[in-house]
């Protein structure tokens, strides 16, 4: 897959035009699928929060299903356990882009893993994976205890899908566990690559080529000297 790991979202021109060429064509042009399943296992999210990002709803947010897509779907991966593979896999093969929404990464990976959606993920050449938060989080190789809320006994280990972990929300204003010292705490408890990011800032991955696209703030980690 064509993936766009993001913080926030598609929350600048910048990050926009990167999609747009992802995409190959038009976000007026192109049908969407939003999943919204990680935010079931993350302890500030909610029934209220879930729908505000179905229905787009979020206050001063417009960087996922509002961005103008020719039509947008709803794909609940808990759900497709309890359906023939046959009814839900031509829905997602149909898909232009999967838009994945934010929450619990390790929560989300394993749906992904329980839904059978991630046996099919390598055939979807040309659909672009648009991660927020979680979303992106749910492909790396670690998220880091400081980002388990669900089953934290359990392990931090998500799809590894791509090579690096994903820090996001850097420096948001006033969380304090997401300062820069705290990536770099968390980056030493990973142990091998990853990005730091804001909410401004998403990593493309396209053919394995990695390339990060800003108009924030980022570090890769662990830091040169």
């Amino acid at each position: 897959m064509k993936l766009l790991l993001t913080s926030g979202g598609v929350t600048n021109v910048t990050i926009r035009d990167a999609l747009v060429e992802m995409l190959g064509k038009p976000i007026e042009e192109c049908t969407a699928l939003l999943l919204p399943t990680a935010q079931w296992g993350h302890p500030m999210c909610s029934p209220f929060s879930a729908w505000r990002s179905v229905a787009g709803r979020w206050p001063e947010r417009q960087d996922l299903v509002e961005l103008g897509w020719k039509e947008v779907g709803l794909l609940e991966l808990t759900a497709l356990p309890s359906l023939d593979r046959d009814r839900w896999e031509p829905w997602v093969r149909d898909a232009d882009v999967l838009l994945v929404d934010g929450g619990e990464a390790i929560y989300l990976a394993h749906w992904i893993r329980e839904s059978g959606l991630e046996r099919l993920l390598p055939e979807l050449t040309d659909t672009v994976w648009v991660g927020v938060s979680g979303g992106s989080m749910a492909l790396t190789p670690r998220v880091g205890e400081a980002f388990l809320g669900w089953r934290p006994g359990e392990g931090d280990e998500a799809l590894g899908i791509v090579d690096f972990s994903v820090f996001p929300h850097l420096d948001y204003p006033g969380w304090e566990s997401n300062t820069s010292e705290r990536a770099r705490e968390w980056a030493a408890d990973i142990g091998g690559p990853a990005y730091a990011i804001d909410d401004q800032t998403a990593i493309a991955v396209t053919d394995g080529r990695v390339r990060v696209i800003s108009e924030g703030s980022w570090f890769a980690l662990p830091e040169e000297d």
